[in-house]
């Protein structure tokens, strides 16, 4: 007896498959974005391969958990129901403790990759992911993950994550939203005047550094002035 099938099947054109190609050389990366994007120890550069759209609500602490700008810039522009993408980070770098409202999968691919989260009772419990490695956070799970490779300090280890729905959201935690801001790395208008302090410090330093002109060279220039006068 033939075999009937029952899923609906069409064929793709080549143009239309193409559109659903990345190449990750090709891909931008975002460092920026998140409350934490410019908090020391959390540096990082993440890629939007696939969906991500921006989340309803977003601003005021809730993102997509790209970030704004990675949101609107998703190599595959597709929303079919999960998101996935790639972190990049140093030794020792990685978010701040956050959450989401769907499901979130991490996969180790360089390096290896710390994976924290908060038990029952409010500690903080972890395991390490080598290549392939993998691990399945449930939504509402408070978490955060940190490249915990040995070796060159200076050599980045990529992270891929997969995250379900089509406009996924995260939410730093309290705790976490209260050290950006003491640190003045959020709101963006905050980090924006703590970027600029350094500059107008440097001008003025500067100018406070300018040798002083004595009482005798501040009087030449009137001087030499009075005495063209004359002539």
């Amino acid at each position: 007896m033939e075999y009937k099938e029952q899923l609906a099947r069409r064929g793709f054109s080549r143009a239309e498959m193409m559109k659903r190609v990345a190449r990750f050389s090709k891909i931008k990366g975002f460092d920026g974005g998140l409350p934490d994007s410019k908090m020391p120890g959390s540096e990082r550069t993440l890629f939007n391969v696939i969906g991500f759209q921006p989340p309803k609500g977003e601003g005021a602490g809730m993102q997509s958990p790209v970030g704004a700008q990675a949101s609107r810039m998703a190599a595959i522009k597709i929303t079919e129901g999960f998101n996935l993408g790639y972190c990049k980070a140093l030794p020792g770098k990685g978010p701040m403790l956050h959450n989401h409202d769907t499901n979130e999968t991490f996969i180790c691919m360089t390096g290896v990759w710390r994976a924290s989260w908060e038990n029952e009772k409010g500690k903080l419990e972890h395991v390490d992911l080598k290549p392939l490695d993998v691990i399945s956070f449930p939504a509402g799970a408070s978490r955060r993950f940190m490249n915990v490779t040995k070796g060159p300090k200076n050599r980045e280890s990529i992270l891929m994550f997969v995250i379900g729905g089509d406009q996924p959201r995260a939410e730093f935690t309290s705790e976490s939203m209260a050290k950006v801001v003491a640190a003045g790395v959020w709101p963006p208008e905050a980090a924006e005047r703590a970027s600029a302090k350094p500059a107008v410090k440097k001008a003025v330093n500067k100018a406070a550094t300018k040798p002083a002109l004595t009482k005798a060279a501040a009087k030449k220039p009137a001087a030499a002035k009075q005495a063209k006068g004359r002539k």
